[in-house]
């Protein structure tokens, strides 16, 4: 099936919770997919909150700082889903700058992008064995100042081995990037020479979040750069060659700074932010388009999750 005639129907209705983050306020916020019934779940003034997900079995959520991008101070934390019992996961100082925030809940690990870091890590869920599956740096100091290295989104496909990420580029630069690589590294090499990452994408206007809808083998993220190919989401096939590659499909455009991004598969939707304060939902090819808030704060990460079935 391919993208251009797929996922036209109607967005299905499903029971779910939204969670997201509020840079600028410090905040972690909660609401229906509807927009309705708001939330401030956590409201006491964490430095820079970005990239957050939710381990609704176990009733956790855990989500990165920035804290101050030109000092070694970012951080990861964890709380019950009503902000109780927080506590931290990564101390200030175990990560540079981390970004987005993703789970993989069959081999209990968290992994992130850590921007002025220029790495991709990971870690155990209480915050043990922190690791750099890659380094960017090129022997730059952190810092890093080349943009060009910093990395941002990530997502995981834990049972094809594989991770994919962001490294953004110089502000509305065009120069950003997608990228994957094993998550093993190979076998002799580090996370600083590794020769199995590929370029899936290049000359993005700033791409940042990345979302996966594996059963269909595609890619989606959003881009904060300039019009017309910047401030929207973006998708593309995960697996064409190299040399048949199109240019990604814009699915949904308007946004004001895009950055977070949550797919809903089984509802055939997606929801958004935009450093502007809103929130969006749309079908997955951008149709059905709804502006759930607005005026919410620096709105960062956000999270769709189903609520478990009752026992």
């Amino acid at each position: 099936m391919t993208l251009a005639n797929r996922t036209q129907a109607p967005a299905t209705t499903t029971s779910g919770r939204l969670f997201f983050l509020d840079l600028g306020g410090g905040r972690v916020l909660s609401a229906n997919p509807d927009g309705s019934d708001l939330k401030t779940v956590v409201s006491e003034g964490r430095k820079l909150p970005d990239g957050l997900v939710v381990d609704i079995d176990h009733g956790y959520m855990y989500w990165t700082n920035m804290g101050n991008p030109k000092a070694n101070d970012g951080s990861i934390f964890r709380s019950d889903l009503d902000g109780r019992n927080m506590i931290t996961i990564v101390p200030p100082g175990g990560t540079f700058t981390p970004k987005q925030l993703q789970l993989d809940k069959k081999s209990g690990k968290l992994y992130w992008s850590d921007r002025e870091g220029m790495r991709m890590m990971r870690a155990n869920l209480d915050g043990t064995l922190i690791e750099t599956l890659v380094d960017t740096s090129g022997g730059d100091p952190r810092p890093g100042p080349d943009a060009r290295k910093w990395c941002v989104g990530v997502a995981v496909d834990a049972d094809g081995g594989k991770f994919y990420w962001t490294q953004k580029g110089p502000e509305k630069g065009g120069q950003g990037s997608l990228r994957r690589a094993n998550i093993a590294i190979p076998a002799g090499q580090s996370p600083a020479s590794r020769n199995d990452i590929e370029l899936l994408y290049d000359n993005l206007p700033e791409p940042i979040d990345v979302d996966l809808d594996l059963a269909n083998r595609t890619i989606y993220w959003t881009d904060r750069g300039d019009p017309p190919r910047g401030n929207t989401v973006n998708r593309a096939p995960m697996d064409v060659a190299p040399g048949k590659r199109k240019d990604p499909e814009i699915v949904f455009t308007h946004l004001m700074e895009g950055i977070g991004l949550a797919l809903d598969l089984k509802g055939g939707r997606m929801f958004v932010t935009d450093f502007a304060g809103t929130v969006y939902s749309a079908n997955l090819d951008g149709s059905n388009k709804k502006t759930l808030l607005v005026a919410q704060g620096n709105l960062t990460g956000i999270a769709y999750v189903e609520k478990p079935a009752a026992k």
